[in-house]
């Protein structure tokens, strides 16, 4: 398949994306909305078929990359739904202690792009583990609307129960210096925040991509630093940001904010047209510079 840009498309009809792959709105739904841009035999089922993930766009470290160590594995997760698959890399030849990374995938479970994302944290000498919110219902099934329909069906009081404890496992790690920190992509980036309100200092670092914001009254538990990277064509998620900061101001907390101008939604995920290379790079760099910076001091 010929790889798109989001500059290829109408933001509009991006944004009646975005809808779809919320859940907001069903297939039949974003057809309906698409036909008006199918001109020149292009159809709308076309336009829905250029838009979907293509992950043999995404992997920039192979599975066998012989820098890391991966594994499968399966953490206990008491208060929320018992217990919760994940997928941990380490590097291969690392040597005592390591800070730990919890990545944390979008609304649709662990798909390649976002094990991918652990790989590369692997690489760069972290530890990284990325659960898979789907486990309880048969795990990610290789199809992005089944996921995003099967997690619309979970408990999300039990997730956020999920992800704590997977982070505490993580921090108590007996090969972790515990000093962790957590990147987290759209439903991911709004875990990334809830995180933050919700461990105080335990958490060292948090890394939210386009995430929800909490209320006022729960960013004012925050003691961890944050690196809030937003797109400035998302304005749904955009919305929310002035109360935010208002709250991060007032709480004095240690907060940065990076608008990329000309980015969708998901601009850091390369397996969809919605990614924007130079965004996504300079992000990602972002990252790596804040968790060296917090993580390791």
């Amino acid at each position: 398949m010929e790889r798109k840009k989001a500059t290829d498309f109408p933001q509009e009809l991006l944004d009646l994306f975005d809808l779809y792959v919320h859940g907001d709105i069903n297939r039949r739904a974003f057809l309906d909305g698409a036909k008006k841009f199918a001109v020149g035999g292009l159809t709308a089922v076309g336009i829905w078929e250029s838009l979907q993930h293509n992950y043999a766009w995404a992997q920039q470290v192979p599975k066998d990359d012989r820098r890391i160590k991966t594994e499968s594995l399966t953490i206990p997760t008491p208060q929320g739904h018992g217990s919760i698959k994940g997928y941990f890399v380490r590097p291969a030849n690392a040597t005592g202690k390591l800070p730990g990374v919890l990545v944390v995938h979008e609304n649709r479970g662990l798909n390649p792009y976002v094990e991918d994302v652990a790989r590369r944290l692997g690489t760069s000498n972290f530890m990284a583990v990325a659960p898979d919110a789907l486990t309880t219902v048969g795990g990610y099934p290789g199809d992005e609307e089944k996921g995003v329909e099967l997690f619309g069906k979970l408990d999300r009081n039990k997730l956020n129960e999920d992800w704590l404890a997977v982070a505490n496992w993580l921090k108590a790690r007996s090969d972790c210096t515990g000093k962790i920190g957590v990147v987290g992509f759209c439903y991911g980036g709004g875990v990334a925040n809830y995180l933050a309100t919700r461990m105080g200092a335990d958490l060292a670092a948090s890394v939210p991509f386009y995430g929800g914001q909490p209320t006022a009254a729960d960013a004012a538990k925050i003691k961890a630093p944050l690196l809030i990277q937003y797109g400035s064509l998302d304005t749904r998620i955009n919305a929310g940001w002035p109360a935010y900061e208002e709250a991060l101001k007032a709480n004095r907390a240690t907060y940065t904010m990076h608008m990329y101008e000309g980015a969708n939604h998901g601009f850091h995920n390369d397996t969809t047209p919605r990614y924007d290379e130079a965004a996504a790079k300079l992000a990602w760099q972002r990252t790596l510079d804040f968790f060296n910076k917090y993580l390791r001091a």
